[in-house]
């Protein structure tokens, strides 16, 4: 029992939990008694020793959290998860939970070790002690290892059963524009009638996949709406007008001509009817290019009065959008075909009475990148 106070004395004085007359008493023994002196010493290591193992598995478990993570969003290429891989993934995804489990079981190693100690009918020395719980670690850090090279085996077989399939390279299509807080958004058919798969990026460069719900070439009117489960909205803050623009009203349009921002360009309603007549479109007198297409047409009052569709070809500033009240048309034929998700498109702005930068500031955030492949 004497070596065991000694040891507990000796975690006291490192620990620095000693009075201020105990810890001169202590450090005078450890001048006069080399065993202590040297108990001191190899008790300071071992215990540095378990605080880097901690800190070492730690920063592991940071790791893979942190590759979970992003896989989970999408942000890094993962194996889809079936069958086996899902297992293994599981197997990773609760790694940290089991490693918990295995420290506990170390723990409790070392406790029926001191306990062995204790009752052992010959006296064990300080340093035969401290030796003992030096190959107890010894031998957990084995098992460790063990299971880690089986982990990485399993990951290894999980890669040869299903390798990463290839990031799909989105080009940019165009401009939509949010509808409802539902993630109906609204863009021209031309865009998205021939893509593999969509998504829609904010001003913010947040990605989320989508759909084509409706698609009228005819029109060159596409709905598409948003399948991620992370996507949230407020109410969009302007309103889907029925009629037309006047003739000479100052009207104005946000689209992604460029890759990464949101571009703004202002001018007025030309014309009430589109090329050669046409009753579908109307006239704009704006400056646009191609990534502006889907973007929407809005008036002084915040209110959409249609999506910018197509420039006249070697006319400067000319460009034709899609009136608002197809729309409308459009939302009611897709809605006849699937009663089971009704959409009211907004009947009034909230932008009203703003000035031109304020409406810009709130719309952005519903005007959408749409990128196709």
């Amino acid at each position: 029992m004497e070596d065991i106070r000694i040891l507990e004395a000796v975690e006291k004085y490192i620990s620095g939990q000693m009075s201020p007359d105990e810890r001169v008493y202590f450090e005078q023994l450890r001048k006069s008694n080399p065993e202590i002196d040297q108990m001191v010493v190899e008790h300071t290591y071992f215990l540095q020793q378990l605080n880097r193992y901690d800190e070492t598995k730690n920063f592991k478990h940071k790791l893979n959290d942190v590759h979970l993570d992003l896989a989970e969003k999408g942000l890094i290429r993962s194996p889809r998860l079936r069958g086996k891989a899902k297992v293994a993934y599981l197997y990773n995804r609760y790694k940290r939970t089991a490693a918990i489990a295995a420290s506990i079981a170390g723990i409790v190693t070392l406790s029926i070790s001191a306990l062995v100690w204790m009752a052992a009918p010959e006296k064990l020395t300080a340093s035969g002690q401290i030796q003992e719980l030096k190959r107890d670690m010894a031998k957990i850090q084995k098992e460790i290892k063990v299971q880690d090279q089986k982990i990485n085996k399993v990951e290894l077989q999980q890669e040869n059963v299903l390798p990463a399939s290839p990031a799909v390279v989105y080009k940019t299509g165009g401009t939509g524009f949010l509808v409802d807080q539902k993630g109906f958004v609204v863009t021209n058919a031309h865009i998205v009638q021939n893509a593999e798969s969509i998504v829609v990026q904010n001003s913010k460069g947040k990605e989320f996949q989508a759909v084509v719900a409706f698609l009228d070439k005819q029109r060159d009117v596409a709905i598409l709406r948003i399948t991620d489960t992370s996507f949230r909205s407020p109410s969009v803050p302007y309103s889907i007008r029925k009629t037309s623009a006047k003739l000479a009203e100052s009207v104005y349009t946000l689209g992604f001509p460029r890759n990464d921002i949101a571009v703004y360009g202002e001018g007025y309603m030309a014309a009430q009817t589109g090329f050669n007549g046409d009753t579908l479109t109307c006239q704009i007198a704006i400056a646009a290019n191609p990534g502006n297409s889907g973007g929407p047409i809005l008036n002084k009052d915040g209110d959409v009065i249609g999506i910018l569709s197509k420039k006249q070809t070697g006319v400067e500033g000319v460009v034709f959008a899609i009136q608002g009240k197809y729309i409308h048309k459009a939302f009611a034929e897709m809605h006849a075909k699937d009663p089971s998700k009704p959409t009211k498109l907004s009947s009034s702005s909230r932008l009203k009475g703003l000035d031109r930068t304020r409406q810009v500031e709130k719309i952005s955030d519903f005007v959408y990148m749409v990128k196709v492949s």
